[in-house]
């Protein structure tokens, strides 16, 4: 990643300061209003979700990085699948729409992190068969009670270029008559247009990278791209099995990314 230069040291002082405020503050409201909103509507987050997406989009108007939204998100219960490329994503799809997303239940022990997902009501699955069943009725009720789960199933982030083969496996869980009729899944494409001058993957962060660099070269960066977020129709699960179903999202996110990845095939 590159150096900072002076100013862009002062740019990630800033920025970072700006950033962390708005994320303290953030959390100091959500938390009352989490505990009120449990009160008077149960598992649903008519408050929380908004105001969570308030708080991204001013987090990216902190970081000076431009964005914006195509299409709208789907009213009918149902989960979603993007593509990944990185910490960004976290602030990119927050902004874009009211959402929880799903990850892996080792992060539920970072530090820091641990904090903000515990906040917002991160969905953390173990991937142990044993615990199929339950996580599969986890995951229903909570599609259930009106939340916008948000996977990744390329299984891995990329430097933003290329959309990796979709794991079909995930989209069992799409399937389960425990789910609310008419289910859809939306698919969601994330672009990120790298500022001039600087290598078109600048704002990926994958494989074994450092997160310090990159979070410091980001911050420093001036002038910032843009991200480009786009939500397509949902994808009724009526009719698929879960390879098709796979088949037809991945088709749908690369449609709108920058490039496609290489096609190993479903397994």
């Amino acid at each position: 990643m590159p150096r900072p230069s002076a100013l862009g040291w002062g740019l990630a002082v800033l920025r970072g300061g700006a950033i962390a405020a708005v994320l303290a503050g953030g959390v100091l409201v959500l938390v009352p209003m989490r505990a009120a909103e449990r009160l008077l509507a149960g598992p649903r987050r008519p408050l929380t979700g908004p105001w969570v997406q308030g708080v991204c989009r001013l987090c990216l108007a902190c970081l000076g990085l431009r964005w914006r939204l195509i299409g709208s998100p789907m009213r009918a219960p149902g989960p979603m699948v993007a593509n990944h490329a990185g910490w960004l994503d976290i602030f990119a799809l927050n902004a874009a729409a009211p959402l929880f997303f799903v990850s892996k239940a080792e992060v539920g022990g970072w530090p820091g992190i641990n904090i903000l997902t515990r906040v917002t009501d991160t969905h953390f699955v173990t991937r142990d068969p044993r615990l199929a069943r339950q996580q599969a009725a986890e995951f229903a009720a909570r599609t259930a009670a009106g939340h916008r789960l948000l996977f990744f199933p390329e299984g891995t982030s990329t430097d933003g270029r290329q959309v990796l083969p979709f794991k079909p496996t995930l989209f069992q869980a799409f399937l389960d008559p425990a789910l609310p009729p008419g289910i859809a899944v939306q698919p969601v494409s994330l672009r990120y247009d790298a500022p001039a001058g600087r290598p078109e993957g600048f704002y990926g962060w994958w494989g074994d990278m450092a997160l310090g660099p990159h979070l410091l070269a980001v911050l420093a960066q001036r002038p910032q791209g843009c991200i480009t977020v786009t939500l397509h129709p949902p994808i009724a699960v009526t009719g698929h099995d879960r390879k098709s179903l796979a088949a037809a999202a991945l088709a749908a996110v690369r449609s709108a990314a920058p490039m496609p990845g290489p096609d190993t095939g479903a397994a």
